[in-house]
């Protein structure tokens, strides 16, 4: 058993996807960063300061806090403005991985056609049976 375990893990397509899946945390860390560190900030520059993170509406009345950090301890929330960050995000993530696909498709070379088989001897002797047939 330990054998068929280690033949399955060892096959391309886990090996792969193992290491897929650390890239890609790797990768989400990076661009996280890009967002809260460069973009947003970039954002709330333009705007006037506006910093999504930190709207929310809350669902209760007793919740009178400014800061969406302390108004979590109060009560519930609805942390719009952190959702509409993690949208941004997600579209940032999803359009730098379609570049860094399209990039990756760009360098490989295409596959030539696969050539045509060829012709079995049945069909071989009837192009010479039609061959014959023409030159009568």
């Amino acid at each position: 058993m330990l054998e068929e375990f280690k033949k399955f893990a060892m096959r391309g397509n886990v090996v792969d996807l193992a290491v897929a899946v650390v890239i890609g945390a790797a990768f989400g860390a990076v661009v996280n960063s890009l967002v809260a560190d460069i973009i947003m900030p970039a954002i709330g520059a333009v705007t006037g300061g506006l910093d999504f993170s930190n709207y929310f509406l809350p669902l209760s009345s007793k919740i009178t806090a400014g800061a969406l950090a302390d108004a979590r301890k109060q009560g519930a929330v609805l942390a719009w403005g952190n959702f509409l960050t993690l949208i941004i995000n997600f579209l940032i993530i999803a359009f730098a991985l379609f570049l860094v696909v399209k990039a990756i498709n760009s360098l490989k070379k295409p596959e030539p056609p696969p050539a045509a088989p060829a012709p079995s001897r049945e069909e071989q002797l009837l192009a010479e049976i039609r061959d014959a047939l023409k030159s009568r």
